[in-house]
């Protein structure tokens, strides 16, 4: 095969706040529905139904000093260190983000300058080639941050591109919404670099979609569902079922999409690093990915999850697991050279994007 361009990934890291949240410290919660009628039921039966729902035990918030440019910031250096990279280096540094810095004491969105900007700041980098600049696309934006990154590769516009997803969903979150448990902190980034390769490597193909003509409100931002909440502050809100209903009819299609466009089988797939926003759901998107695709059985499990230890953390959910998987952290998850994995998101928007990724067969490019 003729020698040609691919995008690989050669560095990841990740910020994963040290404040422990679980399921116990929402007992004291008082929680209204959408309509603003207190939910009558004991809460110790709502989180307990919570938890088996979304697999969710415990969940990371980020300390009362730190925003979301802290933690995109030490995901960043974490990056570039596993890569042994020179940060002057870098053509590219993308942020996917979707409520910019938001302080523990006031609850409004900052994002100018933006969060790139910020942490190209904090980093230290003088370079004024290293273009820094953020993205909000939902929940996919670190993946569709990455396939921005593969188009600035292969157009030959950039070798080195740093693809970073942060988010401090804690502060946005209605205390009063049942939802609000669901929710959490963290960042995950990842280096990629132009490789010459006379074998296909690094992504392969990847496919996006965005629906907004009957859903692009399923998620939004609205006032507490307490009436008698102390302002008006914008909280995150979702119509829960709905979503579900959406991301079931959409992710596994797209996934199947994308593999013919790589011309990979799904046998062929090591693991699927899907958004980790309920268990419930990605077990229910990957049974009907495999009816989808006729498959009865795969060998071994795929899908390693961080869900119930690390919340949902919105665009920082799938660069988490490739910085867990690729330094080996997982107990019962591993790849290998050659492997092939499918990413895969879903998020407001409704906005839905997969990639097919092969890790190399070449130690010097996959560090």
């Amino acid at each position: 095969m003729q020698n040609a361009l691919y995008s690989l990934i050669t560095g990841t890291g990740r910020a994963i706040p040290t404040r422990i949240v679980k399921n116990e410290s929402f007992l004291k919660s008082e929680f209204y529905s959408a309509s603003g009628e207190r939910i009558s039921k004991p809460v110790e039966n709502i989180v307990s139904k919570f938890q088996q729902i979304t697999g969710i035990e415990e969940r990371r918030y980020v300390e009362d000093n730190m925003v979301n440019s802290d933690l995109g910031y030490i995901a960043a250096l974490d990056a570039l260190e596993s890569s042994a990279t020179d940060k002057e280096s870098l053509d590219y540094i993308i942020v996917a983000h979707n409520f910019g810095d938001v302080l523990k004491s006031n609850a409004k969105t900052d994002m100018v300058p933006s969060l790139a900007a910020r942490i190209k700041h904090k980093l230290g980098i003088l370079n004024p080639d290293t273009v820094a600049y953020d993205l909000a696309f939902g929940c996919p934006g670190w993946l569709q941050g990455l396939i921005q990154a593969d188009y600035y590769i292969k157009s030959g516009d950039a070798q080195k591109v740093l693809v970073i997803g942060a988010e401090t969903l804690s502060r946005i979150s209605d205390p009063h919404d049942i939802d609000s448990m669901i929710y959490s902190d963290g960042a995950g980034a990842v280096l990629v670099e132009a490789v010459q390769s006379d074998v296909p490597v690094g992504i392969l193909a990847h496919k996006t979609r965005s629906d907004t003509y009957k859903h692009a409100h399923l998620l939004n931002m609205n006032v507490s569902y307490n009436p008698d909440y102390k302002d008006d502050t914008l909280f995150l809100k979702m119509e829960g079922r709905k979503l579900y209903e959406y991301a079931l009819t959409t992710v596994p299609q797209l996934v199947s999409d994308c593999l013919n466009k790589a011309g990979v089988s799904i046998y062929d797939i090591r693991k699927l690093l899907i958004h980790q926003a309920n268990e419930k759901m990605d077990n229910a998107i990957l049974e009907r990915l495999l009816n989808l695709l006729e498959v009865e059985d795969l060998e071994g499990d795929i899908m390693p999850m961080t869900i119930s230890t690390l919340g949902n953390n919105s665009v920082a959910t799938v660069p988490v697991l490739i910085d867990m998987l690729l330094k080996g952290e997982f107990t019962s998850h591993t790849v290998s050279a050659g492997d092939h994995l499918i990413f895969a998101s879903v998020g407001a928007g409704m906005n839905v994007n997969a990639m097919v990724y092969k890790m190399s067969t070449t130690p010097a490019q996959q560090r």
